[in-house]
């Protein structure tokens, strides 16, 4: 029995995927349940798994686009696997190809030397074979029986003279063969496609603006060296930073709610629930997964949220459903090396808060010049929603927040 292997439907929106590669080959025996395949959506990475036992054969190899729905291969249940013999067959080859390349190479015969090098040869009566070649392959040249040929000339020691004669020029040699139109092309993934599509459609609809503040990181800094061991021994995670953000930027949010929302048409579409997206670097792209309802998670949820959110993105493990619905967004270039710049917002939302390398500068306090943890933050905004004063107090309420994590942890 013949059972056709279709590309699922992955999301209301999502009309094509792209398959990214193949778990297993053409001819493999499968089992119920087994990875198949990772497909590739404009979202996300997607497995599809087998629904019976059986032989696979595939219709449609790794990297190709296709619709929803489309037969890329069957499972025959009662079939008999081909593949290991394929395996077997190519391994043989390798072992041969192997022993052949383990003999002694043999010199070359005459007839492979060049005719002007056969003259010589012939003229000064040579032993080819005997005769070091220098050429390609090994080869003979016309330098090389020529040296062969020629007597060894005597060699004058005479006695050094008062002048100097200048030392030679250094000569320049390449390195190695110019690589000057060494290139090739690699087709976007699907994923990275959808990346870009979304990040200049954000610089031509939203009115993009960006200011920037700076927030003194000594308290969070030793609150996490004070309680870091404790908080592992107990929710076996580490107390990381960007915890404390989302919670500032919950608590930032409260307060202006314009941050939260985004443009619809001609209406501004207002959220009572915060969705914070986390940025999350993978090798597929840069994916945005979203900490549900984070108003109602403690620090350490939300710390629990973050390392699951970003391992699932690493793994390729990424739902539709983490992918959607976020409202605002966090970006930390600074695990990087980051100082600064100036996030680009994640549309169809209204803000993007973009985080940057701790770093010790001397500040002014109370008159004196300390020495202080200090972080530059960012905040982009969307200017056709978003007045000036709102994003900048914003971005104040963050700072405050997480300048005093005490207050910020006790929401007052």
């Amino acid at each position: 029995m013949k059972i056709d292997l279709k590309i699922p439907t992955v999301g209301e929106s999502i009309s094509e995927a792209t398959i990214g590669s193949w778990a297993k080959k053409d001819g493999e025996f499968v089992k119920r349940n087994e990875i198949l395949m990772s497909i590739e959506t404009d979202k996300a990475s997607v497995e599809v798994v087998a629904e019976n036992d059986g032989v696979l054969h595939v219709s449609t190899p790794a990297g190709q686009t296709v619709k929803i729905g489309a037969v890329v291969g069957f499972i025959d249940t009662e079939g008999k696997a081909t593949a290991n013999t394929a395996t077997v067959n190519v391994s043989a080859a390798a072992s041969a190809a192997a022993s052949a390349f383990d003999k002694p190479a043999t010199p070359p015969p005459s007839q492979h030397l060049s005719p002007a090098v056969n003259r010589i040869v012939h003229e000064k009566g040579l032993d080819a074979s005997t005769i070091p070649g220098t050429g390609k392959e090994g080869r003979l040249t016309k330098g090389d029986v020529l040296a062969a040929s020629s007597p060894a000339m005597p060699v004058t020691v005479t006695a050094p003279t008062a002048q100097k004669t200048p030392a030679p020029s250094p000569v320049l040699t390449p390195r190695g063969p110019s690589k000057q139109g060494d290139k090739k092309l690699v087709p976007m993934t699907t994923i990275r496609k959808r990346i870009a599509e979304r990040l200049v459609q954000a610089q031509h609809t939203a009115a993009l603006l960006t200011t920037f503040n700076e927030i003194d990181m000594t308290k969070v800094t030793e609150l996490r060296a004070k309680y870091k061991d404790k908080f592992k021994e107990k929710y076996g995670i580490n107390l990381g930073f960007n915890g404390f953000f989302v919670k500032a930027a919950v608590e930032a949010l409260k307060e202006f709610p314009a941050v939260n929302a985004w443009i619809i048409g001609n209406d501004i579409e207002f959220h009572n629930y915060y969705n914070i997206g986390i940025a999350v670097s993978t090798e597929k792209g840069l994916m945005v997964p979203n900490i549900k309802d984070a108003d109602t998670l403690s620090l350490a949820g939300v710390e629990l949220a973050i390392r699951d959110l970003a391992s699932k993105g690493r793994d390729g493990k990424i739902s539709i459903d983490d992918l959607s619905g976020g409202t605002f967004t966090i970006t930390n270039g600074g695990v990087f090396g980051s100082l600064l710049s100036t996030p680009i917002l994640n549309s169809p939302q209204s803000g993007i808060l973009g985080l940057h390398k701790i770093q010790d500068r001397p500040v002014a306090l109370n008159g004196k010049v300390e020495v202080r943890p200090m972080m530059y933050v960012a905040l982009t905004y969307d200017h056709r929603i978003i007045d000036g004063k709102e994003a900048v107090s914003f971005l104040v309420k963050i700072k405050e927040g997480v300048e005093d994590p005490e207050r910020l942890l006790l929401e007052i």
